[in-house]
């Protein structure tokens, strides 16, 4: 039957009594398996953990730039790690350490929030931020915001002309 139809006869239940076939054009049946795995793959988010490196004696000006390149982290969707060095003497002051942490988390809390308590590890301290942004969602508000200044372009551009 499945030969006068031009199609294929796939086995789906070999063990049943008795097996249970079914006529179906498998190519189609394995494309159409394969294109819901590909949907399925691009709606995935894959979070990365971005590490930045700060020291107790950071100048105002450093620790500025640091904080804005942990908050672009951070609304892209991506997860920080922020780590503080002790050298030397500093060792014995890990409260300086633990205060510039909380002072950061508290500056992005509007952002972030802290997922992983300031921990004391050796000559480092370790603490990791979460993002109150989705990383899909960041994603589709960027390219949004890119569409949306393109369009505000062409209509400057027809305006002018």
């Amino acid at each position: 039957m499945a030969d006068e139809v031009g199609l294929d006869l796939v086995e789906i239940a070999p063990e049943a009594q008795p097996p249970v076939c079914k006529v179906m054009d498998f190519g189609k049946y394995k494309y159409e398996i394969a294109q819901k795995a590909r949907e399925a793959r691009q709606n995935q988010t894959h979070i990365v953990v971005k590490e930045m490196r700060l020291r107790p004696k950071i100048e105002p000006h450093d620790y500025e730039t640091k904080k804005t390149h942990i908050e672009r982290f951070l609304k892209g969707g991506d997860k920080v790690k922020v780590t503080i060095q002790f050298r030397g003497r500093e060792q014995a002051r890990p409260e300086i350490g633990y205060r510039l942490l909380m002072k950061l988390a508290e500056e992005l809390s509007e952002v972030a929030f802290v997922e992983f308590a300031p921990k004391q590890e050796g000559r480092n301290m370790t603490m990791v931020l979460g993002t109150n942004v989705k990383k899909g969602q960041s994603v589709s508000q960027q390219k949004a915001a890119k569409a949306a200044s393109r369009k505000k372009e062409v209509v400057e551009e027809v305006t002018e002309a």
